[in-house]
């Protein structure tokens, strides 16, 4: 049924929930598993000396963060036992603009998501990132609680 699972993850508890839950629709479909991690890279404004620093320091801790975050992740796909993990790291200002470019660019047919991350204030709501790509992406989404 579905031939290709997308799964943002951002490291916390409720986005390895989703992980859990892809894995083992990609056990029962056959399908190929997509992890990914969405930064932003240039969050700074600003221009000088200072911004350089700041930016570089930025990106290498962003970096590490999304690889921890990804490994993590496509571990628990392959012990799942789905050899048909990737992981990706995307680029967005805003976090959902990079899952839906990662659905159109990997061919997903199905994103599996939490509700609720752990960044800022979206921790609080349904996330604004899920229910921006509810609203914009071509291809069911599965929402998992935490």
């Amino acid at each position: 049924m579905f031939q290709h699972i997308l799964v943002p993850v951002d490291g916390s508890e409720t986005s390895m929930k989703a992980v859990a839950k892809a894995a083992a629709l990609a056990k029962t479909f056959g399908s190929k598993v997509t992890v990914m991690y969405v930064l932003d890279p240039y969050p700074f404004t600003g221009v000088g000396a200072d911004f350089a620093y700041g930016q570089a320091q930025y990106l290498s801790a962003a970096t590490a963060e999304a690889n921890t975050a990804l490994d993590a992740a496509k571990a628990a796909v392959m012990q799942a036992g789905i050899p048909n993990v990737e992981s990706v790291v995307g680029e967005g200002h805003a976090i959902h603009d990079g899952i839906v470019r990662a659905v159109e660019s990997t061919g997903a047919d199905l994103v599996v998501m939490g509700s609720h991350g752990r960044r800022g204030l979206e921790k609080l709501v349904l996330g604004s990132v899920t229910q921006r790509v509810l609203g914009v992406v071509h291809v069911p989404v599965l929402v998992v609680r935490d």
